[in-house]
């Protein structure tokens, strides 16, 4: 099965990135068993819940008996001793008030011994009951709970908050704890598997305050058709969006995941969101897969921007920070949709926990991996089929989980990857001068360089590229070139290659990525980048095709997508690059011609409107794959 095209007019912008450590902290406590499911933090203290019944710190060698609610320093990750609430059932979800009480939701009945079921406020510094706040789930698990600004967004398996009747959904004053009554969206209508029950398994506040996002097993809001998802507008009175899509409607081949839309969140800047999605394969739904999805799109029939497939392996959690997306589960493999159980064609190895680029959905180089190497204990767990909740907090990234490896060392069921010995990954696209040079093959290590720009073409001259050898198709990126070359070592024949190109000069080439040995590099005639994707022409196909490419791993994607476009047999194109807006391109017949190029419109080109730049001569003749843009 191959992904479900985007939409084409879901362009989205590029933006910088900041991604955490790949090694995750040494000092972080133990869990011994059960699970570890929700985060919050106050200053240096951490808070983690979960369904365990014994912590340990790093180092340590007895287990000490506390259960479902910690509190330990993130700094030192010694527990913190005074505090020590009770709660006879597991903590599925952590937040904080305005005022600092820690709101804790999940599937209690009572709290230090007084009967209290699944929503309270505690004293952060010892886990007392805090009596005046007095929301409270009357019935059912609390699954969700979110702070923003002073409103408390709950979602769960309840009908009932205090005393009121609100079903899977609600919002109350986040520093009292009261319903609030303008808030009345309910959910309900559990998809039609055996035992199915309704709940909100996952729900995201945009930053901005303006929408949420739930998603679980519902197929109804406020009378309105939604399956698995709900988009509500909370700019003003709380109401049920224009909004809904079809992709979470058919059922996954696997009749044990009566609902598989497992968790959502928002970008920071509340333009975008992301779900994730369990449940096996389907041929019309996203099973097994993440998508991200354009917050201001409204309408039915909603397609996302993009969907990265797992290859029939479970996505459980999620976070959207800093400009990557953060999922973990029981998958092997990213960028899979060509596999089934295995890894298909551009599959890329992802054990259990990734990063990937935000413009796109393709794996990023962060692999941390879910193992516990050589290091799992007597009577460790060594690979459990759900991370329950990867959460940022202000100085790194939280994983709490159901099995005990992360970055291949034990870590028993939570981990903390924090932003020292992160990165930042910059923008990175085509070049966006409107004046440069053109470079186009002529002959082994050799280029024929041209000025171009609003003036035209300059007058062209050779120029001595001694590491441009058997190269085909090649475009720029950022201040490095890509490009093609038979290579008979690799499965496929050829390699697409990368090489810094430094003022005009093409350095020393590696292979972009191993996971891209599968792709018929040599088969491309022209190509060129832009906003996350790779474009390109094959001689065979009268078609302008694209696939993700991120640049940080340099990760192709598994999927071909043809372009909208009208006027031009793209089997004569030799040659292509991209340059202010336009595509310029060469031809079977030598010449060289300009047509603008929207990949937001319906129709991507129109030949029709392409103008001849040059004719071929002795000098450049522009019937070559080899044609890039650079300004220098």
């Amino acid at each position: 099965m191959t992904a479900i095209p985007a939409n084409a007019v879901n362009v989205p912008p590029s933006e910088a990135a900041s991604i955490v450590a790949a090694s995750p902290a040494d000092n972080t406590p133990h869990a011994q068993n059960g699970s570890m499911r929700a985060f919050a933090q106050i200053g240096n203290t951490v808070y983690a819940g979960g369904s365990f019944t014994g912590v340990k710190a790093a180092g340590a060698t007895s287990w000490s008996p506390l259960s479902n609610l910690i509190a330990y320093d993130v700094t030192t990750g010694a527990i913190k001793t005074g505090f020590t609430p009770e709660l006879d059932g597991a903590v599925q979800t952590l937040a904080v008030s305005p005022e600092g009480k820690l709101i804790v939701g999940g599937s209690f009945g009572t709290v230090n011994g007084v009967a209290r079921k699944n929503l309270v406020a505690l004293d952060p510094a010892t886990g007392a009951t805090v009596a005046s706040w007095v929301g409270r789930s009357d019935g059912g698990v609390v699954r969700r709970a979110i702070v923003q600004g002073n409103h408390l967004y709950i979602g769960g398996a309840f009908h009932w908050v205090n005393g009121t009747q609100h079903s899977l959904l609600a919002r109350l004053n986040a520093t009292t704890g009261a319903i609030d009554p303008t808030f009345q969206i309910d959910a309900g209508g559990a998809r039609p598997y055996p035992n199915s029950t309704e709940l909100v398994w996952g729900l995201a506040v945009a930053p901005d305050g303006e929408t949420v996002v739930a998603v679980g097993n519902f197929t109804s809001v406020n009378g309105a058709s939604r399956n698995q998802v709900v988009m509500i507008d909370t700019s003003g009175t709380p109401a049920v969006a224009d909004w809904s899509t079809d992709r979470y409607v058919a059922a996954c081949y696997s009749g044990t995941f009566p609902f598989y839309a497992r968790d959502v969140d928002f970008s920071d800047d509340s333009k975008y969101f992301v779900i994730i999605a369990d449940g096996g394969r389907s041929n019309d739904a996203y099973c097994d897969a993440t998508a991200r999805w354009e917050t201001a799109d409204r309408g039915t029939n909603v397609k996302a921007t993009w969907v990265d497939f797992t290859g029939t392996d479970s996505v459980t959690s999620l976070e959207v920070a800093d400009g990557v997306v953060y999922v973990g589960g029981h998958f092997r493999w990213q960028n899979n949709a060509n596999g089934n159980d295995t890894q298909g064609p551009g599959g890329v190895s992802r054990y259990g926990i990734a990063a990937l680029d935000q413009q796109n959905g393709v794996p990023l180089n962060w692999n941390p991996t879910r193992s516990p190497g050589s290091q799992l204990p007597s009577g460790g767990t060594n690979w459990g089929p759900i991370m329950w909740e990867i959460w940022k907090g202000p100085n790194g990234l939280f994983v709490g989980q159901d099995s005990d490896g992360l970055g291949n060392e034990y870590h028993g069921r939570l981990g903390y990857f924090p932003e020292s010995g992160g990165r930042n990954i910059p923008v990175q696209d085509a070049p966006q001068a409107d004046a440069g040079f053109l470079y186009l093959g002529a002959g082994n290590g050799q280029l024929t360089k041209v000025a171009y720009g609003p003036g035209g073409l300059g007058t062209p001259a050779v120029v001595s590229q001694p590491q441009f050898t058997n190269g085909r198709a090649a475009f720029a990126l950022h201040n490095k070139l890509y490009w093609a070359k038979t290579d008979f070592s690799m499965p496929t024949g050829a390699v697409l290659n990368v090489s810094m190109l430094t003022n005009g000069t093409i350095g020393a080439p590696w292979v972009g990525s191993g996971y891209n040995s599968w792709f018929q590099a040599t088969a491309m005639t022209g190509a060129f980048y832009l906003q996350g994707r790779m474009y390109y022409t094959s001689a065979s196909s009268n078609n302008l095709f694209y696939r993700y490419l991120t640049p940080d791993g340099s990760v192709i994607g598994c999927t071909s997508f043809a372009v909208a476009t009208t006027g031009i047999d793209w089997r004569t194109v030799r040659g292509m690059t991209w340059v202010a807006g336009k595509l310029v391109y060469g031809s079977t017949d030598g010449r060289l011609r300009t047509v603008a190029f929207d990949p937001a419109a319906t129709t991507a080109v129109n030949g029709s409107t392409a103008t001849v730049v040059a004719n071929g001569n002795t000098a450049a003749n522009w019937n070559s794959s080899t044609l890039f843009f650079a300004t220098s």
